[in-house]
């Protein structure tokens, strides 16, 4: 990693961190819409400056969780916020969206299955809660500001142009 990449890896994580923080009501629970989560499908574009962005930023984002066993959260939701974002990176060539919907899935099934034993719900309620936040922040939001991203000229102007269908 270069500079560039570094100071990519830092905002992104400063911005994950302080959207969930700010939008807190919306971020945390079983049943979220964690606007943040629109900057995990970036990783299909920036790669692992994104990546690490995101993980990072849940881990800090996750220690102001109202959730109890709170450790758990920070550990497992920095985890699924790397695993998700490593996932939209690999499938970023075959498509920019289905990039989203695996990321939205990893996060899912990953977030949703420990909240739901660690608030006593249904594991489907969790799956549930989950995904429809998930599909709100990923696949709509976070694909609208990919796309945003390519049309602008963005990803040039900041030495990532790497191209995406």
């Amino acid at each position: 990693m270069n500079t560039r990449d570094l100071a990519l890896a830092a905002v992104l994580a400063a911005l994950y961190a302080l959207g969930c923080v700010l939008l807190a009501p919306i971020s945390y629970w079983i049943f979220q819409v964690r606007v943040a989560d629109a900057l995990v499908p970036l990783s299909a574009l920036f790669g692992w400056p994104a990546m690490l962005g995101v993980a990072v930023g849940g881990l800090v984002a996750n220690f102001f969780t109202p959730v109890p066993l709170a450790l758990v959260d920070i550990v497992l939701g920095s985890i699924a916020n790397f695993v998700a974002s490593y996932l939209a990176w690999r499938v970023r060539k075959i498509h920019l969206f289905l990039s989203t919907i695996v990321a939205n899935l990893a996060v899912t099934f990953i977030v949703g299955t420990y909240l739901s034993l660690l608030l006593g719900f249904p594991i489907y309620i969790g799956w549930l809660g989950l995904f429809i936040g998930s599909f709100i922040a990923m696949n709509l939001i976070g694909y609208m500001l990919m796309k945003v991203l390519q049309a602008t000229g963005a990803l040039e102007a900041l030495g990532y142009g790497r191209k995406a269908k």
